[in-house]
């Protein structure tokens, strides 16, 4: 389940990347960098919430 997290982080800073050097979409970048960052630090928080029970 950790990978997946991951995976769908990776999609979104990878997305943000390419439209802002390939299509300058505008919104939409600041959109995928919101939620790439807000998956990861979700993630974040699972993972040392599992590691201190």
């Amino acid at each position: 389940m950790n990978i997946l997290f991951y995976a769908i982080a990776a999609m979104f800073v990878i997305g943000w990347i390419l439209s802002v050097f390939l299509f300058a979409l505008g919104g939409i970048v600041h959109i995928l960098l919101v939620l790439a960052i807000i998956s990861i630090l979700l993630q974040m928080v699972r993972t040392t919430e599992k590691h201190h029970q």
